[in-house]
């Protein structure tokens, strides 16, 4: 089977005044099929313009782009059957149409059959958890409910991958959790169905993607799972140990193999009732030594806990700034095409005015 996405060189070039700007810059990546992959940029990274290539909203100047081994400039008919894309805040169709009716009226637009696109929307309903609201008008809806249906759209012609853009933006924290859930329950029931994620929020992509790729100023800076990028912020083994005593203080600790420092976070003295260490590692095996030393020196061991870098760490360390802040003079978005433009086998925008 090809790659669920593969890209190879891909760049976009938007004609602005007074210069061109580059919004992809040789971009090269592959998604393997039922992966769940993750991208992480700032704004006017690039992602929204990779995003729009990649569902056929959008050419590219140069390079190719493919998925599932079709190519998105010349096979977009088929690439539009076999993918959906839900974008965080997205309000396109009527709200005056209940919810039944207006993920039936996005059934047809995606080729169903009146009696198919009936069974599948009366189906998502229950999967999404909104039976009932079916006959509750769209424009009624909170954030969240609204969200459930848009992802009950997106799932209407059974895709094989599915490419969400900031998807829980704006919900609560009950909202946000039930539109995961949702996500992996649907990857999850079929082997090989792909997600590709973009999120602001880095615990989200921590807990949801398999590997993740950090972009910026329209290249791709690194990519690997959460815990191999995690690795390049910090390579040793750190960890806060607490116990009754510590005979010696930090420096009984300090000259152990693997020990790279140790040092007191609180020192009350020889006879505090809790005394804190600070140890760093060479790697996590050294750890036994420790706590053989500390039985030796009859330190009853009362805590500890190991300090992991975040996604966050990372996404600092080689962006150099924090998610919110803009990529000066990136042109990505700046097509004029919505990312929450809902594409149609046919390639129409389907009723994409907004609530009424």
């Amino acid at each position: 089977m090809p790659p669920a996405i593969r890209v190879e060189g891909l760049r976009r070039v938007y004609a602005m005044k007074p210069k061109p700007v580059v919004a992809l810059d040789g971009v090269d990546l592959e998604v393997a099929p039922g992966e769940f992959f993750g991208l992480l940029g700032p704004n006017g990274a690039g992602k929204t313009t990779l995003i729009k290539i990649l569902t056929t909203l959008l050419l590219p100047t140069s390079g190719r782009a493919s998925i599932f081994g079709f190519d998105v400039a010349t096979d977009t008919r088929r690439i539009r059957r076999i993918m959906n894309m839900v974008a965080g805040g997205e309000q396109s169709g009527y709200g005056i149409l209940t919810v039944r009716e207006q993920l039936w009226m996005f059934s047809q637009f995606y080729g169903l059959g009146s009696r198919e696109g009936w069974r599948r929307v009366d189906e998502l309903i229950e999967a999404v958890g909104l039976g009932e609201q079916r006959l509750q008008r769209v424009s009624t809806l909170s954030t969240g409910q609204r969200q459930k249906m848009n992802m009950a759209r997106g799932l209407l012609n059974d895709p094989w991958i599915l490419f969400l853009d900031e998807p829980t933006l704006g919900l609560d924290v009950a909202a946000a959790r039930s539109v995961r859930e949702l996500v992996l329950e649907w990857k999850a029931a079929v082997a090989g169905r792909t997600v590709l994620l973009t999120t602001h929020y880095m615990a989200e992509a921590d807990e949801l993607c398999e590997r993740i790729a950090i972009v910026d100023r329209g290249r791709i800076l690194a990519s690997g799972t959460p815990a191999e990028l995690k690795r390049r912020v910090q390579r040793e083994s750190i960890f806060r140990l607490e116990v009754d005593r510590l005979d010696g203080g930090a420096g009984s600790l300090g000259g152990l193999p693997g020990v790279v420092s140790a040092a007191l976070a609180v020192d009350g003295g020889p006879d505090a009732q809790r005394v804190t260490v600070n140890l760093v590692l060479q790697e996590d095996a050294a750890l036994g030594g420790v706590v053989t030393a500390l039985a030796g020196l009859r330190s009853q061991i009362l805590a500890l806990r190991k300090s992991e870098p975040t996604l966050e760490d990372v996404f600092v360390e080689l962006v150099g700034r924090g998610l919110g802040e803009d990529t000066s003079g990136d042109g990505d978005g700046g097509d004029g095409v919505g990312i929450g433009t809902t594409v149609t086998p046919d390639g129409t925008d389907a009723a994409g005015q907004g609530s009424r």
